[in-house]
Parts: structure tokens; sequence; C-alpha cells
């Protein structure tokens, strides 16, 4: 069982920048590949990011290309997330996610992911 904890969200104008962070449990960290995912309000959960366990296959949703980026550190089994230029349109709870396969996985299929975090809440106003 991977625990996934969460932290670095917050409120912030528009046009700011906020670092997520996600702590895995597990010292078996570096054999998944690890994602982002976002549920707004009313919405449903979204894929953001993915990065495989080399952190040498990256993939974004398109609306957050050049202004998001992923990026893990193995050795303190931690993910993080980047984001700058933010908009009011990115605000939601932003999740952590873990998948046994790759990482191209998470791009198409919520369901793959087999360890989810709790959330943390980013806040974008206008």
């Amino acid at each position: 069982q991977v625990q996934l904890v969460e932290s670095g969200g917050g409120l912030v104008q528009a046009g700011g920048s906020l670092r997520l962070s996600c702590a895995a449990s597990d010292r078996t960290f570096s054999a998944y590949s690890m994602g982002w995912f976002r549920q707004a309000p009313g919405k449903e959960r979204e894929f953001v990011a993915a990065i495989n366990w080399s952190g040498v296959h990256i993939y974004y949703r398109d609306s957050v290309k050049g202004r998001f980026t992923i990026s893990r550190d193995n050795a303190k089994t931690t993910v993080y997330l980047q984001m700058n230029s933010l908009k009011p349109e990115d605000t939601a709870l932003y999740y952590c996610a873990a998948d046994g396969g790759p990482a191209q996985d998470m791009v198409v299929n919520l369901y793959a992911v087999d360890y989810w975090g709790q959330g943390t809440q980013v806040t974008v106003s206008s």
C-alpha cells in the first residue's frame, strides 16, 4: 500500500506560481509512474501531468503545456508540480497519483491509477 501526501496548495492571484509536492511512503516509489490530476467543482477529474520512473517520459494536458512542470526525486520519494502563470481556470483540487504501469496510461485512463493522495486545493483569483 502506497500512501501519498500532497502539500503546497493555496490561494494565488492570476499570473502567480505554486509548487505542489507529493511525498510517497513506499520505498518502491521509483518503480511507479507518478501523475497529477485535478477536479474542479461540478466537473470530472482530469489528467494534468505524468512522469515515468526515470523522468525521461513526461506528459501534459494541452492547457498546461509551457506553464506546468512535473518532476520527481526518487531519493526523496517525492514528485513535484511547478505551476507558473496560473489562471482562474486552474482552480481545482489537485491529486497526486501512482501507477504501476507506463506513465502514458494515466494520460487516457483515469482508472490506470493504483493509488491516490487526498488532494490539495489550488485557488487562483482573477
